[in-house]
């Protein structure tokens, strides 16, 4: 299963951190026991070679192949453009806003309208940037899009809620689910600790 691999190497590498007594805090103001940074990956040939695999298997495994890749900017601007570059496709890239000069635009790149595109994420917390990069293509580029790649996921309730409002179907590499019965199996963190990341995943808002 690459989504255990995945999760090893994450841990391995300390992209991922998991510290339920002493939680991070989010720039969104929530206490997590948990932090994901997956732009370490792109410092570790190995683990970048591995989750560049399984992001273009993913890509393929969809039920409509894609004319076109999109990254959201800026954290999966360079997944996509690997992805994009070993399955041949044109590439672009979603700004999280538009730009203020020029032509004012958000999608970065060549995408002719009527375009089936596949989005590269790197992470899907809330699902925000997921969705508005979505929507963005729909709306802007006159794209198709119903699918989000991305290499983890919290599992949080608004992100899948959200994504079934807008029509968009989720494919993360591995999750957090994943992530803490590897981390268990590995002892980085007690069963306890665990359940204190479950109880995260469940209820965010309030966890701290």
């Amino acid at each position: 299963m690459h989504g255990e691999r995945i999760a090893e190497f994450l841990l391995d590498i300390g992209a991922v951190k998991l510290s339920p007594t002493n939680p991070f805090t989010w720039t969104s103001g929530i206490r997590s026991p948990i932090y994901c940074d997956n732009r370490m990956i792109y410092s570790h040939p190995d683990a970048r070679e591995v989750v560049v695999q399984a992001l273009v298997s993913q890509v393929k495994s969809l039920h409509v192949a894609p004319d076109v890749v999109a990254g959201t900017a800026t954290a999966a601007i360079g997944w996509a453009a690997l992805v994009a570059d070993r399955m041949h496709l044109p590439f672009v890239y979603v700004r999280a806003k538009a730009k203020e000069h020029g032509a004012k635009k958000r999608i970065e790149g060549d995408l002719k309208p009527e375009k089936h595109v596949a989005v590269i994420e790197d992470l899907i917390s809330t699902g925000g940037s997921s969705i508005s990069t979505a929507l963005a293509l729909r709306e802007e580029g006159k794209a198709t899009v119903s699918d989000v790649v991305a290499i983890f996921t919290y599992e949080f309730l608004s992100a899948r809620e959200a994504a079934m409002e807008q029509k968009v179907a989720l494919h993360p590499l591995t999750t957090i689910t994943t992530l803490v019965q590897v981390a268990v199996g590995q002892n980085r963190i007690t069963e306890k600790e665990a359940e204190m990341v479950r109880n995260f995943v469940d209820d965010p808002e309030h966890w701290a």
